[in-house]
């Protein structure tokens, strides 16, 4: 019978671990040495009985009379001859360490099951303690074993709940979760053997994996009645089950984190740590899930934490602070940090788990302020640049890269991550600041209209139109904060309008945003209007005084989404009501104005369309204004009479008006009427040229006058695309060639709204037909229309690259066709145009592997364009540079260039160090040269003698070999011998148009270098430098002008290509200056009329085709010209050329040059970019007059340049300008480019938050006299107006550039100017403006700004102010210019400032650096030895521990506004410049104080997290702040004060915090590793610092032996060498 008993005992713990226990302990169950460790243990534990384990079924589990066991045994041995009894077992097994494993084994699954049996507990506590001191328990598999059967003992028991609702005792120790029948006596007596042992009652909490699906009728009575229900009720049971259950779960967790206690007094894994950690972490997070299942409301009456929850609550708690104590920091508390137990939604009420809560918030909070940026709520895109500067790292994958939608702004998460998204947009919080900040990017976005690519990249398209999809990646903007800022902007412009400021203007480009975003669908037409009224009517209800709201909703009535609204909305009919209800009756001072016309009957058309549209809504129309539309009706008889041709150039300003009005009604006939026009001059036949004889006829339309700009502007948008989709119909797929008046009318359509009309030209012919673009005349149609009145557009669009691409397709396929030179050309040139307008990184190819397809200009031009673009605005994607290599061998593959060392001398350095071995292949070329010399001497001789066969040029073409093809024209050029008539030019023209163009460019390049290789032999003769330059250009003359044998665009790049030479430039000079060229340019200028194409009203006159373009390129081309000229292709070359000779030194001829061609020059497109960035390139190298001479290729009159500009850049000597002009320039910046700061919302709180108090509304024209800018015209500008560069706000900003750029002083002076402002400038504007705002001031401070931070005494913290004014600024004048007040424009001026500073080169930014580490170093704190430490860290604390700080008046310290400063130019500044920061950090050291340690991270390190994804720049700046922690915190550092290592453990939280960042490339994640580099450079540093500070960091290490997150890291488990 005993051994019976033996065996089922036995059975017990064999079968849990089969069930529960893990793999590991289930390999060793039929070790022979399991059955006598399983006796041995039950003999200790009691478990010997002879009771039969069936018994305990019989009798329920709440049986409430007692049962005694008559136990016919003796009683346990004594604990103390347990190790006795062990060790004589072991003796008996050979292998010790199998035995060990089962012993673990049998422990593990002892503990499941005797944890709530106290006594037994006890024991088995006592005998791990026992083994433990024999060396015989690893706790390393031990623990993690335990924990996992635990889990897994849970999980069986939770099921087993849900599956049997009378759950038996045996049953449920059968699952190895309760200890056996016999270890439950009465509960009276269990409670008084353990008093801390749990009760199974009724108050349980349930098991984590307790499923809904339990009966809901078991919550349905109180627990004080539970009892009184009968056994075979169903409630009763389930919580009397799920009560021993919760007991059993407690117990269990409490003995376990016994267990761990005594593990942890051992040196443990990281590993273990690891797992406990996550296990405890999951105890905690989870502890209420038990009450899943029962009614809300009954569980908060029927449960309540009972004492053995706590307990094991609590011990949880001491497992944790035990595991992150910073004595032994076995885990780091950073895990904390991320782990979310301070979200837990239930918190239960235990002062101890709220005290870590409150501890993890804390330090959160401080970690989360490292990573933001001082007033990074003030950051916002200013599109003051047309670059789309990503805020944040966007960590995708490869393919979705060219898709990528840019975050604008970012909304920082409780761990100070920058975070964006859909989901993300869709939560955030009408009124909150977050909303705010959205709301303040999207007003100044309408207002300064940055291009459709950016609206595209962060909208979301209303809810209501959205179809099923993915989550759209990037930060967005909601339809809901769309439709406000909209909104604001309607209100805006009322405002404006009733104060009887003309805003025309303003509202014109309102309607093509307003268009365009609602064909988008990014604006829920029902609800935006539904909005509208609302704020017109709650607002002022007398704001709506005029028809400019019904103007702009007649613009979108027609588009799709509006008239699904109402035709098939269900909401239609309240929609009309609602629309008609803005109509008002116009009252103008001019009655004959075209625009009060237009107001005037707009209500009407309105009227009228909506009649149209739906019968069940023509009840609630106007009557009256139904009426009005008959007197359009006859006006559109009288005007038309029946023909429909209106001539437009004598229309009166009422016929104007009324035709916008028809355009409205009648688009149709409207749009009918303009073709009619167009064509009313009727059609000519085009006369061959004198090259040509052929019989086919090309009809050419007359010329008229194009539609004026001025008639355009008012068409309604629904005219005009009709007119744009007719006009393609008639230009690309017509029979006959179109007049320059339509070309340029469809232009000026596509300029006047370039958000609405934009279209690709040659993916959209595609689309409409695939044959089109292969018709010669389409081809050159659309390549002319794009090089000569697009190019600006396309770059605002943000589709030069695309269109790169495709231009760069029809060069491939035509570089080696023969004769295929006037496509080839243009289409190079356009290529040319578009690579120099690329002032951002581009890849050479769509696909981006294999050589370009570039020809060798085009390869040339692009390392040119890479090296402006790098050296004047760097490079914005850490991403970029990698692939810049790559890049610059796909232009090698096919280039044979090396540059001159002059050009290399200001190339960037990374493009120099590439470019630097390239070996000279010009001596190989004269080589080859003289190798074929003799054959190709010959070949000419009989090609080019005046006897020669013109049938040899068949000969030659046909069979001449490709190495000698390509030296004709260096063999030509020798036989001239200074005669260019001696040769047969006929036959040569013939030959170079029968070459393929890849040749003609060959043959100039090679002629090039013979041409100079023969002037340098000459010169050896003795023959005088002047005959024999005289003598060659003469010859290239001949080529170029007398008979048009070769592109003369091309022939310069090739001259100045060899600078080099010193002969080279000299010819060029001599070239440009001849009349030959003179003359061509000056005939281009009159036929070609004013460079801003679209004011001319004139007839266009269009020159003959071979006048145009030459003998070489027009041939036996018929096609006319539009725009093409040969002089117009030098607009791409003559900047270039005046680049080669700065490069040079050769100032005076590029004095000269720029002189003779400025008239010119005013024709290239991206004129102020050519002078931005010439500046930018060689600033510092530049003499003042050559930067005047360069000022004038610009129109003065119409740049926004200071009004004392002019006198400080032509004064003679170099004197600094005043303060009070810098101050002058920020202001212009601050008005104009800074979004500013008003909240027009209801939700004032946040919103003043936001702007610290609501700006005052706008009284006056945006870019009026109050912005400090001397010529800035009056209201807003359209796109046509400001083409190049883009947006009135880039014309702004880059203007206060180029007059930086130009001013005859130094950097350093002009740096310390705006610093010396940044840094007084509270204080400066204040003591001016208290008598002027002194009361508002105090108002706006006390009701705003945060209460001072405490710590610091006033004595302290006056110190560390800001309090020396700015001398020289006339402050009252800027603050009463500018509309704000004193603390809003301090920090908007500092946020102006790092702005401009970012936009400069970094000769500037060196200067910065060392300017505001000088700042720093001179603070009080640093230079007054007698502060405490607490002083110190107080004064840091106040100045920059709150991220928005620095923006508040009257508190801000000099250090604040340095900080905020350098932050606003870092957010600013592309990631390659990024590096050239870690100057500061330099200049600082060496650092001796926590106080700068703190100032050292607070400027750097939010800087990290903009660089997780630049994993190089990142190493080199954690690195910096590393080594700056050690020489505060270093083994041999003497800290000036002592300090504990404790008092920097937010900067260690941030180190694990960012390297984590870093891995995961974006938002920590709980899966988030680090990298493996990160942490080996984090190890070497650590190795440094001292001990008490090392052991902070001794996770972020590489090291498996003493890292968590190595040992947990796959790649280094894998190789932890």
């Amino acid at each position: 019978m005993d051994q019976t008993q033996n065996q089922a005992q036995r059975s017990a713990p064999t079968a849990a671990p089969a069930s529960a226990s893990s793999s590991a302990s289930r390999a060793y169950q039929f070790h022979p040495a399991r059955a006598a460790i399983v006796d041995l243990f039950n003999l200790y534990l009691g478990r010997s009985s002879r009771q039969k384990p069936e018994d305990s079924i019989r009798e329920p589990p709440n049986k409430t009379q007692k049962r005694v066991l008559a136990l016919n045994r003796e009683l346990p041995p004594r604990n103390e001859q347990f190790l006795l009894d062990f060790e004589q077992l072991q003796s008996q097994f050979s292998d010790q360490e199998q035995l060990r494993a089962v012993t673990e084994s049998v422990l593990i699954s002892l503990v499941v099951q005797c944890s709530g049996h106290a006594p037994r507990a006890e024991f088995l506590l006592f005998a791990l303690r026992s083994l433990c001191s024999i060396g015989y328990i690893n706790w390393d598999t031990l623990l993690p074993q335990l924990l996992s059967s635990i889990s897994s003992a849970e999980i069986t028991v939770g099921q087993g709940s849900q599956v049997m609702p009378a759950v038996s005792s045996t049953s449920l120790s059968q699952s190895g979760m309760l200890p056996p029948s016999s270890s439950i006596p009465n509960s009276s007596n269990f409670q008084s053997s353990n008093p801390a042992s749990p009760l199974p009652s009724v108050h349980g909490i349930g098991s984590p994996a307790q499923s809904t699906t339990e009966p809901p009728s078991c919550a349905t009575l109180s627990p004080a009645k539970s009892s009184d229900i009968s056994c075979n009720g169903q409630q009763s049971t389930a919580r009397v089950n799920s009560s021993i259950r919760d007991n059993a779960v407690s117990s269990l967790r409490q003995l376990c984190c016994k267990i761990i206690l005594a593990g942890l007094e051992f040196n443990l894994k990281p590993v273990t740590h690891a797992e406990i950690f996550y296990h405890m972490l999951n105890w905690l997070v989870n502890w209420d899930q038990r009450q899943q299942g029962i009614d809300e409301s009954d569980a908060v009456k029927s449960w309540r934490p009972d004492k053995a929850l706590i307990e094991w609550l609590h011990s949880c708690l001491d497992v944790i602070w035990l595991l992150v104590e910073e004595d032994k920091c076995r885990v780091p508390f950073y895990e904390l940090l991320r782990s979310g137990v301070q979200f837990i939604e239930n918190i239960p009420d235990d002062e101890a788990l709220f005290t870590l809560i409150l501890e993890i918030h804390r330090r959160r909070d401080m970690m989360a302020m490292h990573m933001q940026m001082l007033d990074q709520h003030l950051h916002c895109p200013t599109f003051g640049t047309h670059r789309i500067l990503s805020q944040t790292a966007p960590n995708i994958a490869g393919e979705a890269v060219a898709n990528m939608r840019y975050s604008p702004i970012t909304y920082p998460s409780v761990l100070g991550e920058p975070l964006h998204g859909e989901d993300l947009a869709m939560s955030i919080q009408k009124g909150s600041l977050d909303w705010e900040r959205a709301l303040r990017c999207i007003r100044h976005a309408l207002r300064t209209t940055p291009s459709p690519d950016w609206w595209k990249r962060v909208l979301l398209v209303a809810p209501s139109y959205k179809s099923p999809q993915p989550p759209t990646p990037g930060a967005v903007f909601t339809s809901e904060m769309i439709c406000e800022a909209t909104i604001d902007r309607i209100i805006e412009l009322l405002k404006l309008t009733n104060s009887e400021i003309n805003c025309w203007q303003e509202w014109l480009i309102l309607s093509d945003i307003f268009f365009f975003l609602t064909k988008s669908g990014c604006i829920d037409f029902v609800d935006f209007v539904d909005k509208l009224l609302s704020r017109v009517t709650e607002g002022d209800p007398h704001i709506l005084k005029t028809n400019h709201v019904t103007l702009l909703l007649a613009q979108v009535i027609r588009a799709e989404l509006v008239m699904n609204a109402l035709n098939s909305d269900p909401r239609k009919v309240e929609t009309t009501r609602k629309l008609i209800s803005f109509h008002r009756e116009e009252r103008s001072p001019d009655p004959n104005n075209p625009q009060s016309i237009l107001l005037d009957f707009i209500s009407s058309c309105q009227n009228l369309r909506i009649w149209s549209l739906n019968t069940a809504t023509r009840d609630y129309l106007n009557n009256e204004q139904l009426q009005k539309g008959k007197q359009i009706d006859e006006w559109w008889r009288q005007a038309s009479k029946g023909d429909r041709i209106m001539d437009y150039m004598n229309m009166d300003d009422r016929s104007i008006g009324m035709f916008w009005v028809v355009s409205y009604t009648m688009a149709q006939p409207a749009c009918e009427t303009v073709m009619n026009w167009l064509n009313s001059a009727g059609v000519t036949e085009l006369l061959p040229g004198p090259n040509l004889q052929s019989n086919e006829r090309v009809m050419v339309m007359r010329e008229v006058s194009p539609l004026p700009m001025s008639l355009l502007s008012g068409f309604s948008m629904n005219l005009c695309l009709k007119l744009a989709i007719q006009m393609e119909e008639s230009l690309f797929a017509g029979q006959v060639v179109p007049s320059i008046a339509m070309v340029e009318t469809y232009t000026r359509l596509l300029l006047i709204a370039p958000h609405s009309l934009f279209r690709s030209h040659f993916s959209n012919l595609a689309q409409r037909n695939p044959a089109l673009l292969s018709k010669p005349g389409v081809t050159l149609l659309v390549l002319e229309i794009l090089n000569y009145r697009l190019l600006p557009l396309y770059r605002y669009q943000g589709k030069s690259k695309a269109l790169m691409y495709d231009v760069t397709k029809i060069i491939s396929a035509r570089k080696g066709k023969r004769g295929e030179h006037r496509v080839f050309r243009l289409a190079e040139n356009l290529c040319m145009n578009l690579i120099l307008s690329l002032r951002d990184f581009f890849s050479v190819k769509r696909e981006g592997k294999g050589p370009t397809e570039f020809t060798e200009t085009l390869n040339r031009i692009t390392i040119i364009t890479l090296a402006i673009t790098i050296k004047t605005r760097g490079i914005a994607d850490a991403d970029h540079l990698l692939y810049l290599q790559t890049m610059l061998e796909q232009i090698m593959a096919t280039s044979q260039h090396t540059w001159s060392e002059k050009t290399l001398r200001y190339f960037p350095s990374v493009l120099r160090d590439a470019l630097m071995g390239r070996m000279d292949k010009r001596s190989a070329v004269i080589q080859a040269w003289q190798q074929v010399e003799t054959t190709v001497i010959n070949q000419c001789k009989q090609l080019l003698s005046p006897s020669a066969e013109p049938s040899y040029v068949t000969t030659y073409v046909s069979h001449s070999f490709p190495q000698h093809r390509n030296c004709l024209c260096a063999g030509a050029w020798v036989l001239m011998h200074g005669h260019p008539e001696s040769i047969n030019s006929a036959n040569l023209a013939r030959v170079l148009r029968e070459f393929s163009p890849e040749e003609v460019t060959a043959n100039i390049y090679q002629m090039v270098d013979v041409l100079l290789h023969h002037i340098q032999m000459e010169l050896q003769h003795g023959h005088p430098l002047q005959d024999l330059l005289l003598k060659a250009c003469a010859n290239l003359a001949f080529f170029v002008w007398t008979h048009e044998l070769l592109p003369f665009d091309i022939l310069l790049l090739a001259l100045i290509d060899r600078d080099e030479d010193p002969h080279a430039l000299r010819i060029v000079i001599n070239l440009l200056e001849r009349q030959e060229l003179q003359q061509r340019v000056k005939l281009y200028c009159i036929n070609r009329g004013p460079p801003e194409h679209w004011l001319h009203s004139g007839m266009f006159k269009r020159v003959e085709l071979q006048k145009a373009l030459g003998n070489h390129l027009s041939w036996k081309d018929r096609y006319p010209t539009f725009f093409d000229d040969v002089a117009a292709r030098l607009l791409p070359v003559i900047p270039l050329i005046v680049y080669r000779l700065i490069e040079n030194d050769a100032i005076d001829q590029a004095d000269r040059l720029l002189a003779m061609y400025s008239p010119f020059l005013a024709y290239h497109p991206l004129k102020f970019t050519f002078v931005r960035d010439i500046l930018a390139y060689f600033y510092g190298h530049l003499p003042a007059k050559l930067i005047v001479r360069i000022l004038k290729v610009l129109d003065l009159s119409k740049i926004p340049f200071s009004e004392s500009f002019p006198q400080h850049i032509t004064s003679s000597n170099s004197v600094c300008p005043p303060m009070d002009y810098f101050a002058t320039l920020l202001l212009g910046l601050v008005n104009n480019v800074i979004p500013p700061l008003h909240n027009n919302s209801k939700s004032g709180a946040m919103g003043e938050h936001l702007s610290n108090s609501v700006r005052a509304p706008l009284n006056k024209t945006p870019a009026t006299s109050q912005s400090g800018l001397g010529n800035a015209s009056e209201g807003q500008k359209a796109f046509y107006q400001i083409q190049d560069p883009g947006t009135y706000t880039q014309l702004v900003l880059e203007t206060a550039v180029i007059e930086l750029l130009s001013l005859p002083v130094s950097a350093f002076q002009i740096v310390s100017s705006l610093v010396q402002i940044v840094v007084n400038i509270q204080p400066t504007l204040i003591q001016s403006s208290n008598g002027l705002h002194g009361a508002s001031s105090g108002v706006g401070q006390a009701s705003v700004l945060p209460t001072s931070p405490s710590g610091g005494s006033t004595d302290s913290l006056s110190a560390g102010r800001s309090t020396t004014s700015v001398s020289g600024i006339n402050t009252s004048n800027i603050v009463s210019r500018s509309g704000y007040t004193c603390q809003q424009l301090s920090c908007l001026l500092i946020q102006a400032c790092g702005l401009l500073l970012a936009q400069l080169p970094p000769d500037f930014h060196v200067q910065l650096y060392i300017e505001t580490s000088r700042i720093i170093k001179d603070s009080w704190w640093l230079t007054d030895g007698k502060r405490s430490l607490g002083e110190l860290d107080s004064a840091v604390g106040y100045a920059l521990l709150d991220p928005s700080w620095a923006a508040q008046d009257n508190t801000s310290t000099a250090i604040g506004n340095i900080v905020a400063l350098l932050h606003s130019f870092f957010s600013n500044l592309p990631q390659e410049w990024l590096e050239g920061t870690h100057v500061i950090i330099k200049h600082l050291r060496p650092v001796t104080s926590v106080a700068m340690l703190r100032i050292v991270f607070r400027i750097m390190g939010p800087l990290l997290p903009r660089l997780a994804n630049a994993h190089s720049l990142f190493n080199k700046t954690l690195s910096l702040l590393l080594s700056v922690m050690v020489d505060v915190f270093g083994r041999n550092s003497q800290p000036s004060i002592p300090v504990e290592a404790s008092e920097i453990a937010d900067l260690i939280d941030f180190l694990h915090h960012v390297i984590h960042y870093e891995g995961q490339g974006g938002p920590v994640q709980a899966n988030s590793k680090p990298r493996p580099e990160a942490l080996a450079l984090c190890g070497r540093a650590s190795e440094s610092l001292c001990p008490d500070v090392q052991h902070l960091l001794s996770h972020l290490k590489p090291d498996v032996n003493s890292s968590i997150y190595a040992a947990t890291h796959p790649k280094l488990v894998q190789n932890p060498s």
